[in-house]
């Protein structure tokens, strides 16, 4: 929006053209995206409180969790109010990239929604039947996907990049749409397994969004593209603003949700943050980086499908419990131990995932 009123001020005083610049821009919506978070937040605890809007804790669950039953849920409402302003406000509303990401995570948020309401006022720990939540997220992912296929200008677009093989490529014509539409709800899904202790699921979120941004902004951007010998997606560099404001509004969240949390983030925050990592991945043509960088996401949901495919086949567990972080809890493990080393790796998996997208090849590797 500002990018439209900066263009009509610039005729009068050029210092306007700063607000042209992608990277000032990113910066204003990290920042815009904290602030509203900060604000709105102690209010919305408060009207959550007073509504009585409270975690449903499942009886199978740790005994610790049994201490959480009541703290304000649906956060994730706080979340997307913050994405939506501040990407609204900074970016360039005639990038259909930004539409594109912006309204996917929405949507997700919609079902999530749709999902903690059954929960808190139906007092269904269930919530909305996972084959109708898999049915909208198919939905809406397969959309996004369709659009994303055809608005697609040059070849690249639709194309799979091998990490560590700079060169390499691979065209899967409309299968493209199928494996994209997986990302965003394989992802929209990983997230929500993760979130189950205070604080787990919102830095990880963040970091990786974080370096998806750059890398989208990189890709964007003819001249870095091809000094660092990555393929060029124009007008992907815009994403960025959207990352920033992930970013601003992941932190001023983890503000209020950090270890003891004064409100958890609910469906309504997980499938939404999931489904933009799964969409900013496939704008900037990154998705196996994706799987390198949330690989806290993918090691939570493969925990919970090895631990159901053994009980159904063998009638025994893998874990203790699942998702993964569960089964650190029951060994005995501090709640804040198991968050502080999952975001520990994070770092060093969001670091490997950055090396190998811009500067490591096969090659290189060997030789070292």
């Amino acid at each position: 929006m500002l990018v439209w009123l900066s263009d009509y001020l610039m005729q009068y005083d050029n210092n306007f053209a700063v607000l042209q610049y992608i990277t000032v821009r990113g910066i204003f919506s990290v920042l815009t995206a904290l602030f509203v978070s900060l604000i709105i937040g102690p209010y919305m605890i408060r009207r959550l409180n007073y509504h009585q809007i409270g975690q449903v804790v499942r009886d199978d669950g740790p005994e610790t969790h049994f201490s959480k039953a009541g703290t304000p849920t649906m956060g994730g409402a706080l979340i997307l109010v913050s994405i939506a302003a501040s990407t609204l406000l900074w970016s360039d509303l005639a990038n259909h990239y930004v539409w594109i990401v912006l309204l996917v995570t929405m949507l997700f948020g919609a079902v999530g929604w749709v999902d903690d309401y059954r929960k808190v006022f139906e007092q269904d720990s269930a919530g909305l039947p996972a084959r109708w939540k898999l049915f909208w997220q198919t939905i809406i992912g397969l959309t996004a996907a369709i659009v994303l296929y055809y608005t697609a200008i040059s070849p690249i677009e639709i194309e799979y990049i091998i990490p560590f093989f700079k060169d390499v490529a691979i065209n899967l014509g409309v299968l493209y749409v199928v494996i994209s539409a997986f990302v965003i709800v394989g992802f929209s899904n990983a997230v929500n397994l993760t979130d189950g202790l205070d604080g787990l699921a919102i830095l990880p979120t963040v970091m990786v969004g974080g370096a998806l941004g750059i890398i989208a902004y990189l890709a964007g951007h003819a001249e870095f593209s091809a000094y660092l010998n990555i393929p060029t997606v124009s007008g992907s560099g815009e994403v960025v603003i959207f990352a920033g404001a992930l970013v601003g509004a992941g932190m001023g969240f983890l503000w209020f949700n950090t270890y003891p949390a004064q409100i958890f983030m609910g469906d309504v925050g997980a499938l939404a943050l999931g489904a933009a990592l799964g969409v900013m991945a496939i704008v900037s043509r990154h998705e196996i980086v994706l799987f390198i960088m949330g690989g806290v996401f993918v090691m939570e949901t493969v925990s919970v499908i090895l631990q159901v495919a053994s009980f159904k086949l063998t009638g025994k567990r893998i874990f203790r419990m699942a998702p993964l972080h569960h089964h650190f809890e029951l060994k005995g493990w501090p709640e804040p131990r198991v968050i502080v080393r999952f975001w520990i790796i994070t770092v060093m998996l969001v670091l490997f995932g950055s090396v190998s997208y811009t500067h490591l090849t096969l090659p290189t590797i060997l030789l070292v």
